[in-house]
């Protein structure tokens, strides 16, 4: 799993008015941002249970002139958005995740990178708020609760699936979008909370 900011001062602030008070317009600088953790994602090793949690580094302008692997030589890759519950998304007005893996694609697709987002999970039952919640609870509260939609293994195909989300508190939400993938995905988020 790979981070690109840690969940404190300005990253935690632009994600909640983003996410929470509709600052839509954010998107378009939280995503290329989310765009370097992908990057990273999309070049590691295949593993379905990764050990620690790398940070990209703090930098400006696109991903590829870090001196990293230029993404034009890479396989393609699908970005996963993981799911937020249907009542949060009617309630906040739009699908704060989803709205940021589409300008991280946009971002990699202008430096040559083959991507796509394809929101293939779905939560089959309702769960309870995480924030709050121990790890233990919040492992027994998303157990099973997603699924991929009918046709969603077809729809994925070929090259490389990366999971994303906003924070990673503990990281049960990825395991269990994971899970319902099949395994073997990738993984960045946006930000890294310390605190889970």
């Amino acid at each position: 799993m790979y981070g690109a900011l840690t969940y404190t001062g300005e990253a935690r602030a632009a994600l909640l008015a983003h996410k929470e008070r509709g600052a839509l317009g954010l998107a378009a600088l939280l995503g290329p941002v989310l765009a370097r953790a992908v990057l990273m994602a999309s070049h590691a090793p295949e593993t379905s249970a990764p050990a620690s949690v790398p940070t990209a580094p703090a930098r400006r302008g696109p991903p590829s002139r870090d001196g990293g692997p230029s993404p034009r030589r890479r396989m393609p890759v699908t970005l996963v958005p993981v799911p937020s519950a249907r009542r949060a998304v009617a309630g906040r007005g739009h699908d704060p995740v989803r709205r940021m893996a589409r300008e991280a694609a946009r971002t990699l697709r202008r430096e040559g990178m083959a991507v796509r987002v394809l929101p293939v999970l779905r939560q089959r039952r309702r769960v309870v708020d995480q924030s709050g919640l121990t790890a233990a609870q919040r492992t027994a509260n998303l157990a099973g609760a997603l699924e991929m939609v009918p046709g969603g293994e077809r729809l994925l195909g070929a090259g490389r699936v990366v999971l994303v989300d906003d924070v990673m508190t503990t990281g049960v939400s990825l395991a269990e979008a994971a899970r319902a993938l099949g395994g073997g995905a990738a993984a960045a988020v946006l930000a890294v909370r310390s605190d889970g």
